[in-house]
Order: structure tokens, then C-alpha cells, then sequence
């Protein structure tokens, strides 16, 4: 192949002989626009008219070929651009054109990111009564265990206690005070004293939130992670409205897309379910008030092989959130399913005819139809049932749902029972590997 060049194109000459064995010159011009021409010009004259059509029918063949390759080196060149599919997931947070598959949040945990990620500081007890405090560096003593580690890229979440950072004394004698870094001033949240009754949360350890930092509605998370093992540790994997559009909780919705237990044997101890590091759970909490939450009729449970907890390795935890469903998954195997009816979550409910709809202006999903936020945490024990009383365990409850105001005090009082559960090989940590959403 010979290549000449002419003013703003390119001829290539080509010379070939056809089965009739006589040769011909084919000329192929492709210019700066990269439009392709071709011109084919018989070496020898004096043949048949029969066998000049032959050869040209031949050579259309071969100019076809040519073009053909000399058209696709050129989109090699230039990759075809994926056209955008609107999507229906919105986010005051993302910068840039979401279209349907767009990945709007990833975190691969290199290091913990403050421009996603935002440490909540406080005892206040997430609701439940809780007995640890959430904080971080800019509160914890210099001598006190870090909370959150990242490892290879694996974000680790691990309770220790407050002992470790004070003394045993501080606990009921102490004060904690979380200044202006504190997040939630409610149920004494930002400063406590401890008595020898009341003590001060006698555990320490982290909640993560992206409150500040991203928010979307509707999209799929998929958190990949290892659950904690130790009792009476609760780790979460869950989100919460960035605005209260419908009022306080739980008006305006929760989404947990993971809780567990930490115990290796609850429930299961005599023979019974084993509700602790076996299962995960899934829910959806909604209601015009905490006495009318609904979350019985969205939530869900799946339990693994007796042996094989969510604590023995990383698993895929995801929901799917659209603008006719919501959908639980774990490890791409669907768990529960809710698509409220025309008349929303409040015909899903039920509710009395005394109450009045807080829903109505909203679409079926409501309250599900605002921004949410990501949170990651891992607490221990509290006074709301989650953890039942009179549950069998190797070692009993230490305390009682019904005695919150002594609740502090009994739990750390059978430290003995329940500390050598909590292994010092990591295990007491809730591990994630990354956290991504897409939009839909």
C-alpha cells in the first residue's frame, strides 16, 4: 500500500488482480472530515463487457470491506457517547447531570472523608437509651481508643469504654462535658454528671452521617460489611430524613437497611431462635405518632445457616427506593418488599378515622419522598426491646427495659458476664468495605 497526500485529504492506492487474473487500481480517499470515497479504475483495457462487469461487481465487494474498516478504525477512535436516560433520583448534594445508573455517592474508605462523612457527638441515646456516647478526636481525651479505624480499606466502627479514657470512678462521679462540638442537646445529650446511681454511658463509640454532605431521594444503596459479634452491640446501617417535612419522628420516615445483634447465642441459647449475630433485620418506620409507628408491617428478617452469622464474613446490604417500592436485599437476594396502595402508607396503615392524614399533600411514598441521609453506627444495649428481656443468653440480660434510670448502672455492674465476648481480635467492630448509590 502506497499513501499520497493532496491538499486536506489522503489517497491510498491499492493494486489487486480478481480471479479473471487481470489487474486493477482501486482508489480509497478519505478527508479531513473523515468522509470515505472510493474510485476504482481497471489497469488494462480491451476486455469483454461481460467480464468488465464481473470485475466491477467483484471490486464493489472489496470497496464495501474497505470502507467498512476504514470506518470503524475511526469510531475506535471516538467511543459512541451512552446517551442519558432521565432518572427520577434527585440529590441537593451531587454536582453534575444524574442520569439512570449515575453512581451519586462512593466511598471506598482510603481514609475517612470529611467531605462525606460527619461524626455525631453525643450521649443523648439515639431514643432508645443507649449506653454509649458518640464522639470522636475533638472531644475524647488524647489517651482514649479510637472509635474509628480505617485498615486496608476497611472502615472499622468498635465500642470501648468510657473507663478506659477516665477511670471507674469518673463514671459516677464524673463530669462529661461535649461542648460545642456536641450534635444533640436533647435527654441531657451535651453535658451529664454521674452518680452512684445514674452513671455517666459507661461505653464509647461512633455514629457516622452524611446529613451535611449527601442526601438523595430514591437510588440503590449497596453497603458491602461484616457485622460485630459481642453481646448486647447493635450495629446499624440506616437513613433519616435531612428534612422532618412531615414533622418529628416518625412522620417523616426511617429506613433501616441493617440492624443486628451482637450476641453469638441470643435466643438460641436453649434450643430457640437465634436472633443475635444470625440475623439481620430490615424496617421501615412510619406513623403519625411513636404510639401509631407502623413498623411491623415493613419489616423484615433473614437469618443464615446456624454457625454461619453475618459476623463470619462480608455480605452485600441494599434497598432499592423508588417512587412505587422499596426493596430489601442482602447479597442480591430480595428479603422484603413493600409498594404501598393508591391511597399511600396511610391506607397501608390503617390509621384510626380520628386522625387526620399527615400524608395527604404528599405522593403514595409519603413520608418516603424526600432526601434522605446515610448513617453508620454501632451502639449498645438500650430501654426500647430491642434487646428483649428475659431473652436466653449464655449469660442473662444484665438489666431490665422497664428500670431505664438504672439501666447504666446494671449493665456495666455484670461487666464480668458479657466482656469476654467482646474479643480483642476485631471482632467487635462493624467492618465496611465501601458504601455506594446509584440513581434509578
Amino acid at each position: 500500500m502506497q499513501i499520497y497526500k493532496f491538499s486536506k485529504c489522503y489517497r491510498r492506492k491499492f493494486q489487486w488482480s480478481n480471479q479473471l487474473k487481470f489487474p486493477v487500481e482501486l482508489y480509497v480517499t478519505q478527508n479531513s472530515s473523515n468522509s470515505i470515497r472510493s474510485h476504482l479504475f481497471p489497469a488494462r483495457r480491451g476486455r469483454t463487457e461481460r467480464s468488465r462487469k464481473k470485475m466491477i461487481m467483484n471490486f464493489k465487494f472489496l470497496i464495501f470491506i474497505l470502507t467498512m474498516f476504514l470506518s470503524g478504525a475511526e469510531a475506535q477512535k471516538k467511543p459512541l457517547v451512552k446517551a442519558c436516560v432521565a432518572s427520577i433520583t434527585t440529590s441537593s448534594t451531587f454536582k453534575g447531570t444524574i442520569c439512570k445508573g449515575t453512581l451519586i455517592f462512593e466511598d471506598l474508605f482510603n481514609t475517612i472523608d470529611p467531605l462525606k462523612w460527619t461524626n455525631e457527638v453525643t450521649m443523648a441515646g439515639g431514643g432508645n437509651n443507649e449506653f454509649q456516647v458518640y464522639w470522636n478526636g475533638s472531644v475524647a481525651p488524647k489517651n482514649a481508643s479510637v472509635n474509628t479505624v480505617v485498615t486496608s480499606g476497611v472502615l472499622g466502627i468498635r465500642p470501648y469504654f468510657l473507663s478506659q479514657a477516665y477511670s471507674e470512678a469518673f463514671l459516677s462521679s464524673g463530669n462529661l462535658n461535649l461542648g460545642k462540638f456536641c450534635t444533640a442537646s436533647w435527654n441531657n445529650g451535651c453535658n451529664r454528671t454521674g452518680t452512684t446511681s445514674l452513671i455517666l454511658p459507661p461505653i464509647t463509640s461512633a455514629r457516622l452521617h452524611t446529613i451535611d454532605t449527601f442526601n438523595f431521594k430514591y437510588g440503590k444503596v449497596e453497603v458491602r460489611a461484616r457485622l460485630p459479634a459481642g453481646d448486647w452491640i447493635w450495629p446499624a446501617i440506616w437513613m433519616m430524613p435531612k428534612k422532618s417535612a412531615y414533622g418529628q419522628w416518625p412522620r417523616s420516615g426511617e429506613i433501616d437497611i441493617m440492624e443486628s445483634r451482637g450476641n453469638r447465642d441470643l435466643g438460641s441459647f436453649n434450643g430457640g431462635k437465634n436472633i443475635g449475630v444470625e440475623l439481620s433485620s430490615s424496617t421501615m418506620h412510619w406513623g403519625p405518632d411513636p404510639g401509631n409507628n407502623k413498623f411491623m408491617k415493613t419489616s423484615w428478617e433473614k437469618s443464615t445457616a446456624k454457625g454461619m452469622g453475618y459476623d463470619k464474613d462480608f455480605h452485600l446490604y441494599q434497598v432499592e427506593w423508588t417512587a412505587d417500592y422499596v426493596k430489601f436485599s442482602i447479597d442480591n437476594n430480595e428479603t422484603g418488599r413493600v409498594t404501598p396502595p393508591a391511597g399511600g402508607f396511610w391506607q397501608l396503615g390503617n390509621f384510626s378515622s380520628s386522625l387526620t392524614n399527615l400524608w395527604a399533600n404528599g405522593t403514595k411514598m409519603a413520608p418516603f419522598d424526600q432526601e434522605f441521609f446515610l448513617i453508620l453506627n454501632v451502639a449498645v444495649g438500650g430501654t426500647s426491646g430491642f434487646f428483649p428481656d428475659g431473652i436466653s443468653n449464655p449469660k442473662p440480660k444484665p438489666w431490665s427495659n422497664a428500670s431505664p434510670n438504672t439501666a447504666f448502672k446494671d449493665f456495666w455492674s455484670k461487666r464480668a458476664d458479657w466482656e469476654p465476648t467482646w474479643m480483642t481480635d476485631g471482632t467487635t467492630a462493624l467492618k465496611i468495605d465501601y458504601v455506594r448509590v446509584w440513581a434509578i
